[in-house]
């Protein structure tokens, strides 16, 4: 199979949420058949959706893959349940999410995986650090670019750059 440009967004809220990103993208990495190639800065974002809940800290990588989209999800599914990451109900703290967002340009819808993550293009803690990587990419769906997305996102919610605590 050839190898694709898989975009996907990492996140935490539980925990050592810096070293939890950072940790994820290592694993990612030491899997047979993928290869992280570029991560974007980690942002400090407030929850969406939810209230109650801690910052997060948001960062998007950009890996090069063989496998298929669902072998991926697979793989980033062990990584979250290796890390101690535990299911009970949707939106919860998590000491990390790892979500497919694009697969190069393919379009799914299954049970259990979609591409385009149909969040990608409302969600400002994807988008601002998918455009630092892909700005030109175009979104498989809506036909504009990632840049593009960004920029019609409404004001208001904002993300910083986290920086190392000294």
């Amino acid at each position: 199979m050839e190898r694709a440009t898989a975009h996907i967004g990492v996140g935490s809220n539980l925990g050592d949420k810096l070293n939890n990103c950072r940790h994820s993208l290592q694993k990612i990495n030491q899997l047979p058949g993928y290869e992280v190639i570029a991560c974007s800065d980690i942002f400090k974002t407030d929850p969406e959706g939810v209230v109650g809940q801690d910052w997060y800290a948001n960062c998007v990588a950009e890996i090069k893959t063989g496998r298929t989209p669902f072998q991926l999800l697979k793989d980033l599914l062990a990584i979250e349940y290796d890390m101690g990451r535990v299911r009970t109900k949707r939106w919860e703290s998590r000491i990390i999410d790892l979500d497919i967002l694009l697969f190069g340009q393919a379009v799914i819808e299954s049970n259990n995986l979609t591409i385009p993550h149909p969040l990608l293009h409302k969600r400002r803690f994807v988008l601002e650090p998918l455009v630092q990587l892909a700005p030109d990419l175009v979104h498989p769906i809506l036909n504009v670019t990632i840049r593009q997305l960004f920029n019609e996102l409404p004001k208001g919610s904002s993300a910083e750059v986290l920086k190392e605590e000294t």
